[in-house]
């Protein structure tokens, strides 16, 4: 015979434990995203009586997440509401970025403002996982003590890679373009916080979906620096895949004959439309801010450029082609390197998709984050982890 299964009833100290992190959550965001708001304001956007609200109220504002700025309306009719608004000395998001040829990291506090930054310019390519990781350490405890020297506190770390990273671990499984595999970044990174580590692309699309004015539920992100990457969100949720790496435009083949991959394969689209095929075949020689040069030819009509471009923007649409018809897309957003040189990309990316699908996305958008997406959207997903569960971060 099997056993009754418990069930709290409601009512019971669980389940009012529970409502009441939920509730706290939903003042805090409300306030995050809409502040600064009155206890009443409050009350009437998430639905409780102004008396619940104003106890939610009290409990964060001890906490030292929500602060009071004072009458909302003085010298109205009534008694004025005091305003709301995050506290700007409390919990901050910690970002971090490991990218080819850099290292970066940000500190974001509970509004979305960044409040520090630092960054150094160092090729990583073929450098061994630790002495990286290391550096990027010392630039960590830089920004953290920044912060704190505001009132701030680090409520946790959240790095982005261009790799795979194995879903729910800190494992880098595969990084063709820094050749790092199977590396534990938690391992390597002498950092005392909460640790997070996700793929380059997918933080870039959380950034779109949280920071962008008018994101769509549903779209799929594409970014390219040193290789492409691409994050798929459905109905406001990231869709990983089963181990965690969906999104890998970057290694899908364009011409399965053509030049080989770091990745193994051959013909893959980064070898088409990646940042260093496209100095190629524009005779551009790497160095500093590459992109502005690429941008600043083609702007001044540059032939070679120009034909670069347009071939990078060609393989873009084949590459896309599978991803519009299989998963059917709102739009396609471009990010990182592709938002600056997309005037001369997406003329031939949308000749090729409007020719291949057979229902295309509503349009293909140009990001407004540019190459901060990733970092920001590190930094992003840890604030977002205050606002889910303010006691956790207490």
């Amino acid at each position: 015979m099997t056993a009754p299964v418990h069930r709290p009833r409601e009512g019971t100290p669980d389940t009012q434990h529970g409502m009441r992190r939920r509730n706290l959550s939903r003042v805090l965001h409300a306030v995050a995203a809409e502040g600064p708001l009155s206890r009443a304001a409050v009350a009437q956007h998430i639905g409780l009586t102004r008396a619940a609200v104003s106890t939610l109220v009290d409990e964060l504002i001890r906490a030292g997440l929500l602060e009071e700025l004072g009458p909302q309306r003085p010298g109205g009719v009534g008694r004025p509401g005091s305003a709301l608004a995050v506290s700007g000395r409390g919990p901050a998001g910690l970002g971090a970025e490991v990218g080819v040829d850099h290292l970066a990291v940000c500190a974001v506090d509970l509004s979305g403002t960044v409040r520090a930054r630092a960054e150094r310019r160092v090729s990583n390519r073929g450098r061994a996982p630790g002495p990286v990781l290391r550096e990027l350490a010392a630039l960590v405890r830089d920004v953290s003590t920044r912060a704190e020297a505001e009132g701030l506190r680090p409520a946790g770390l959240a790095v982005a890679v261009p790799g795979l990273v194995a879903r729910d671990t800190h494992t880098v499984v595969r990084a063709p373009n820094l050749d790092w595999h199977d590396t534990d970044v938690a391992a390597l990174l002498p950092v005392d916080m909460p640790l997070t580590v996700d793929n380059e692309a997918n933080f870039g699309a959380l950034a779109e979906l949280w920071l962008a004015a008018e994101a769509p539920a549903d779209f799929l992100h594409v970014s390219a620096e040193i290789g492409i990457g691409a994050a798929l969100v459905v109905d406001g949720q990231l869709l990983r895949g089963t181990r965690g790496f969906a999104g890998e435009l970057g290694h899908v083949p364009v011409r399965p004959e053509g030049p080989a991959c770091p990745c193994g394969g051959r013909g893959c689209l980064e070898q088409y439309a990646g940042e260093e095929a496209v100095l190629r075949a524009a005779g551009v020689e790497p160095g500093p801010d590459r992109v502005s040069l690429l941008a600043e030819r083609a702007a001044a009509g540059d032939a070679a450029t120009r034909r670069a471009l347009r071939g990078a923007g060609a393989a873009l649409g084949i590459a896309l082609t599978g991803a519009v018809n299989l998963l059917d897309p709102r739009a396609v957003v471009l990010g990182g390197a592709l938002a600056r040189l997309a005037p001369w990309l997406l003329p031939a990316l949308e000749r090729e998709l409007t020719r291949r699908t057979a229902t295309p996305a509503d349009g293909v958008v140009v990001s407004g984050l540019a190459s901060h997406g990733p970092l920001l959207g590190a930094a992003h997903s840890v604030v977002r982890g205050v606002l889910d569960d303010p006691l956790g971060a207490v």
